[in-house]
């Protein structure tokens, strides 16, 4: 039995938490350069659409709400904290996005009554309020949440129970784009077969549909009839690659510019790199100039430079993604974009030994692990960027345009909430 937890419109709910008199105003969530809405509140839903351009905003609408630019900090360390206090009741858990996480239901006996537990203590403890799906699969469980958030009456909890007859009319109601793993460009094609439903799909077979389309599609039919077939990933599950990318507040063709941001992209994937025990065996360095604007011209290149050995030392990263830059830039691009991905990663401890190695490089090596740990052990305590590889310029181009950004409260400690006494 799987459960499915989701934060209820979860960036919009953080700013809430930390700023009580934005309870019931329409709330809107700014992209990166605060170009397009990509989170609402319930208030704005019906008057503003996913991905519109801020510009586009009707003034009366806009006079109305609450913009605010993507506060990640702020939204990356609430959802840590959700689900850390999610993982002290449930440990078998796979967190699955920034706000919803699967949960092992198998030991416990009221599946109601226990996620209804488990959704106050984390609205107690956080101030996030969660929905909470439960069924037999991963699939089901997430109409299961969909029904759960939709209807109040079932109070943030709903268990879909396969034996009921509800099940039957639920899944008859339930359009097929709204399925995981479906999505708009697969369910048109599965319209024109005359499956539009959930319940259409289910009785639909698996194992043609498989042929024709792929696997991911097959397991989701077998989902929908009650066969479990999708894994439920340790929350320790190391990723396989690792991108930090983002595009820049304003262009420029400066090359010491993009090489500043790269430095910084490649400094934050050596620390995930560490926090998950992985070196990278390669690293993929990117650019991007603005494909909207038609009248620059457009680059877009990319390049892998294979590192000497297994790595998660940010020195060695950012030489491999220096050297990546000297064979890509090209002047007179006004870029817009620029990125790191570590490639073929392997976990640390099981890494193939060198067998040449010396006892000097050896040694190179724990020195250069240790430095590594003490960078880390700095920039945790005391906030990123503390200790850096090159100074940052807070004011370069590269930097994202957040003019309406909340205060990061449980991130800085300039941003601390304070408690007044009236």
């Amino acid at each position: 039995m799987f459960g499915l937890v989701d934060c209820n419109n979860f960036y919009a709910s953080c700013e809430r938490a930390f700023n009580p008199k934005l309870e019931g105003k329409p709330i809107g969530v700014l992209s990166n350069n605060d170009g397009c809405v990509i989170a609402q509140s319930n208030e704005l839903k019906p008057y503003v659409s996913m991905g519109m351009p801020a510009f586009k905003i009707p003034p009366d609408i806009k006079k109305q709400s609450i913009l605010l630019s993507s506060n990640y900090e702020l939204y990356g360390d609430m959802s840590q904290r959700v689900f850390s206090i999610v993982q002290d009741y449930i440990y078998d858990t796979e967190v699955y996005s920034i706000d919803e996480a699967f949960l092992n239901l198998e030991k416990q006996n009221n599946y109601i009554e226990y996620c209804q537990f488990l959704r106050k203590i984390v609205r107690r403890c956080t101030g996030i309020p969660v929905s909470i799906g439960i069924s037999k699969t991963k699939t089901l469980a997430k109409i299961a949440n969909h029904v759960a958030k939709k209807n109040p009456q079932h109070q943030g909890v709903y268990f879909l129970n396969t034996d009921d007859q509800i099940f039957i009319e639920l899944l008859k109601q339930f359009p097929i784009e709204e399925i995981w793993g479906v999505g708009r460009k697969l369910s048109a094609k599965l319209n024109a077969m005359g499956i539009q439903t959930a319940w259409e799909l289910r009785n639909s077979n698996a194992s043609q549909l498989g042929k024709t389309f792929s696997v991911v599609l097959e397991r989701t039919v077998l989902e929908l009839q009650g066969t479990s077939c999708i894994e439920l990933d340790s929350m320790d599950t190391p990723k396989k690659n690792i991108m930090t990318s983002r595009s820049f507040g304003k262009t420029t063709k400066e090359l010491f510019e993009v090489q500043e941001a790269l430095r910084v992209h490649a400094s934050r994937g050596a620390e995930k790199l560490r926090s998950q025990n992985s070196l990278a065996q390669a690293v993929l360095v990117f650019l991007r100039t603005n494909r909207f604007n038609e009248h620059q011209p457009q680059y877009y290149p990319s390049i892998v430079i294979p590192l000497l050995y297994p790595s998660n030392d940010t020195r060695q990263i950012i030489e491999a993604v220096n050297t990546g830059l000297k064979h890509i830039f090209k002047e007179d691009y006004f870029y817009h974009k620029a990125g790191v991905m570590m490639l073929d990663l392997v976990d640390k401890d099981k890494r193939q030994l060198d067998f040449f190695s010396s006892t000097e490089k050896e040694e190179t090596k724990a020195r250069s692990e240790t430095l590594m740990q003490t960078l880390d052990k700095i920039n945790k305590k005391m906030g990123r960027h503390t200790v850096s590889f090159g100074g940052i310029n807070k004011k370069a181009p590269w930097n994202l345009k957040r003019e309406f950004i909340s205060k990061r409260y449980t991130t800085r400690w300039d941003d601390l909430p304070v408690a007044k006494v009236t």
